[in-house]
């Protein structure tokens, strides 16, 4: 115990010391250590290392130190095309939410206009530019699922005519992994693009869009045993990256390696504040405090919440920051089952419908667990209207998930009404839906697994067989969480001899 203490004043002094480190990464204007991308240009030869050097930004998601770059190079050779076309992929975050900001589409818009109109001098080229304008086109009129799926199918078109190009090998899997489908538990697109990936691995063991997009690929319980070589080396190969150091976590946080985790982030935390990357900062937060709380060091996940809340002046719009920042209290509370603390949490009303469900999900909950249940179905008509909105705007992802939400705190006061069967049905539709998705990248999980939420109320219930498996299954998918393995012990030493 002594020894983690030490660490993690070692960390806090790191973090203390960092203005300084800051202000030289600022005058390199980029990370030092980036990994090894080649991706030949027919610009002017003087080019081509800075090129090479945006392009592997890039594929760290370091996107504003990557334009910044591209657009030195345009700079330096006014007719360098493949600039233009590094400048409008700068803007679209295939993985990210949201992919492409509203103010991204006239920057990259612009920028395709400019490089097909000086007229790139290979057919490669003109292809990169063409497939990376259909995603900003049309706008308006034409859903983005549309546009990503054109730009995957002239992505996999370049690919076919130009199998021993690396560069175009990798950058059709991003497009693969962009359009994989939450709803599909075959990981269909993942498997693809990891077939493609794989073999490049072997032979470019240090770039680090591969290894970056193979741990994506494998980010799944189905996958993500396949993903541990990929997440030890990716830190090692873009160290100086804050996303590189941060990535591997989420193959650790599949295989309940909470240790590793801690570690990554931890790191990850370090060179995303050296940046002043307050996004990633914070990601890399989130996933800190679900890796202690784990391992029931709550005095850690508490001294991370704190910093949190001396954190000033967060953009809670931007759904990176709102949901990391939302997020962090409540899996403090409910991991710990301290539901006071559950039903007093709010959200930013600046914040995207999807967080401040989060948030009506927590106090439903601490209300229901509090025998407040008047107060808790207060709440849940909250996420019902979140989810109607969710509904409206066309994001049926998170509609579905808030559903899963409003079904788990609907179940939760049905209990706390002593209406057992109501209870358990709405848990288990709860379970069965969620099981039917897949989480996003910026999130480690569930705050707490809808099953493992079902196993705990037939614990209550006194089934303990019942719920010992349920509590197995729930760890099948979300190994080695802390409520999980409790549970299951509970559950073993409440049968009867």
């Amino acid at each position: 115990m002594l020894g983690v203490v030490r660490k993690r004043l070692a960390a806090f002094l790191a973090l203390v010391a960092l203005p300084v480190c800051a202000q030289e990464m600022r005058e390199h204007q980029a990370p030092e250590k980036l990994g090894e991308v080649s991706f030949p240009i027919s610009c002017n030869p003087t080019v081509q290392r800075d090129f090479n050097r945006a392009v592997a930004l890039l594929h760290s998601f370091s996107y504003s130190a990557a334009e910044k770059i591209f657009r030195d190079v345009g700079a330096r050779d006014p007719q360098c095309a493949m600039a233009h076309w590094g400048i409008a992929m700068t803007q679209f975050h295939q993985l990210w939410q949201p992919r492409i900001a509203r103010d991204a589409y006239a920057v990259a818009e612009k920028e395709i206009e400019l490089g097909i109109g000086m007229g790139a001098k290979t057919g490669q080229e003109r292809q990169f530019l063409r497939a990376a304008g259909v995603v900003f086109q049309n706008a308006d009129s034409v859903p983005y699922e549309s546009r990503a799926l054109k730009y995957e199918h002239a992505m996999s078109e370049l690919a076919a005519a130009n199998p021993k190009s690396a560069e175009i090998q990798i950058f059709y899997a991003l497009a693969l992994l962009g359009n994989a489908s939450p709803s599909d538990k075959q990981h269909t697109r993942q498997k693809q693009a990891a077939q493609l990936l794989e073999p490049w691995f072997q032979k470019f063991p240090e770039h680090p869009g591969i290894a970056h997009y193979l741990i994506h690929a494998y980010d799944n319980a189905e996958l993500a045993s396949q993903g541990l070589s990929a997440a030890r080396l990716y830190s090692k190969i873009a160290p100086s990256v804050p996303h590189a150091l941060h990535m591997p976590s989420h193959i650790f946080t599949r295989l309940g390696l909470w240790e590793d985790s801690i570690s990554a982030n931890t790191a990850a935390r370090q060179a995303a504040r050296a940046t002043g990357d307050i996004g990633e900062e914070l990601h890399t937060m989130d996933y800190l405090v679900y890796a202690d709380l784990q391992l029931s060091r709550d005095q850690d996940a508490a001294q991370v919440l704190s910093q949190l809340q001396s954190m000033q002046s967060l953009d809670m719009r931007d759904f990176k920051i709102a949901y990391a920042a939302t997020a962090i209290p409540i899996r403090y509370a409910v991991e710990r089952g301290h539901w006071t603390e559950a039903s007093a949490i709010t959200a930013d009303p600046q914040a995207p419908a999807e967080v401040r469900a989060h948030a009506s999900w927590a106090q439903a909950l601490g209300f229901a667990q509090s025998g407040r249940t008047a107060d808790a179905r207060r709440s849940i008509e909250e996420l019902q209207r979140l989810e109607q909105q969710l509904q409206s705007a066309g994001n049926s992802y998170w509609a579905a998930q808030v559903r899963v939400m409003k079904e788990e705190a609907m179940g939760w006061a049905a209990h706390s009404e002593d209406k057992e069967d109501e209870a358990e049905a709405l848990l288990r539709q709860a379970a069965a839906d969620e099981d039917s998705l897949e989480k996003l990248p910026v999130t480690p999980g569930p705050i707490i697994p809808a099953r493992e939420q079902l196993a705990t109320l037939l614990l209550r219930q006194g089934h303990p067989e019942a719920a010992r498996e349920e509590f197995k299954k729930s760890l099948a998918e979300a190994p080695g969480r802390r409520g999980g393995l409790n549970g299951v012990g509970m559950a073993s030493r409440s049968r009867p001899n």
